[in-house]
């Protein structure tokens, strides 16, 4: 952890109510998108590196998240109103345009606020979850054809209520575990349950790993995520989960659309959230012409930007470095 002491927190104005957000350094803006089940934490690692840089960095709780307000109806989380959220704040901070980088669904709402807002957000970076623009099959489709017997996370995910049941009696405990099951040195062997799928009759949690934690968590680490979801419960989060038919709807005006903006990709080789999709990696050629940066990072988990800082930092400053003035 470097210089937390460093970083100042401020909340501002936003559709949703107020955004919370944690602020390292001064220069063009660069705003850091998390992703599930995290906070603006988890670009702990990354706040004095570009601020180092020469860049403003700041690092958000998405609506549902940590500080920031949590609306009560399901249907507040669709990903129009994340985009609205990002751009209240970069508008809050005084600021017209920012660059956007976003981790796991922080990359999903990264990307979708370059595309709706090309205006405000001049470059987009994505890590673990690559681009696949808006169209396509129904999300149900999709994740009715996966895992056979078996239910895929996203579908669990669905109902809501189910979800919480299993989380929030332990909290820190789920957390831990749900955090080593996708960590390069504490997931699950090749042939081991899947943590991905549900059995019929069981729940996310008999699938996590026990024992020591990933080496990129600490105690310390872990009692700031799970004093977070103590406090705030899970469904917030969830509620992203519950929108992505409404998103298809809303998103369908643009279906197939490229990011055109400059871009970079960053993503685990053994994180299942860039494996399936290699075939959207395969297609940035035509989805991310502006791309300038894409590496996969060999041995690295789900949780890139907090198990390999130091090369994630490098990859985004020379990033930033080489994006037009």
């Amino acid at each position: 952890m470097q210089h937390i002491a460093e970083v100042t927190h401020r909340s501002v104005a936003s559709p949703a109510g107020r955004i919370h957000l944690a602020e390292q350094g001064s220069g063009p803006l660069v705003l850091l998108v998390h992703g599930f089940p995290e906070c603006w934490y988890s670009w702990r690692h990354q706040l004095p590196a570009l601020a180092a840089a020469g860049y403003r960095a700041v690092a958000i709780d998405v609506r549902g998240y940590g500080r920031s307000s949590k609306p009560a109806a399901t249907e507040a989380y669709r990903m129009v109103d994340l985009v609205a959220d990002n751009v209240a704040v970069v508008h809050a901070l005084g600021e017209e345009t920012a660059v956007v980088i976003g981790h796991d669904w922080g990359a999903t709402i990264a990307a979708d606020s370059a595309l709706l807002r090309p205006e405000v957000f001049t470059a987009v970076g994505l890590l673990s979850v690559p681009y696949t623009p808006p169209g396509g099959p129904r999300p149900s489709e999709v994740f009715a054809q996966m895992g056979g017997e078996e239910e895929f996370y996203v579908s669990y995910f669905q109902q809501p209520g189910r979800a919480e049941a299993e989380i929030e009696p332990d909290v820190r405990g789920w957390l831990a575990g749900f955090y080593a099951a996708l960590s390069a040195d504490t997931m699950p062997a090749p042939g081991a349950p899947d943590p991905h799928f549900v059995s019929p009759t069981g729940t996310l949690r008999d699938r996590f790993p026990t024992g020591r934690p990933p080496a990129w968590l600490s105690e310390h680490d872990l009692d700031v995520y799970a004093g977070e979801f103590e406090r705030t419960g899970l469904t917030g989060a969830l509620n992203r989960y519950r929108n992505m038919h409404r998103d298809w709807e809303d998103l369908a005006a643009h279906a197939g659309a490229p990011l055109l903006q400059p871009s970079l990709f960053l993503g685990g080789s053994l994180d299942a959230s860039t494996t399936w999709l290699t075939d959207a990696i395969d297609a940035y050629p035509v989805t991310l012409p502006g791309l300038i940066t894409s590496h996969i990072l060999d041995g690295c988990g789900h949780w890139i930007q907090q198990e390999r800082p130091a090369e994630v930092n490098r990859f985004l400053t020379d990033w930033l470095a080489a994006l037009p003035a």
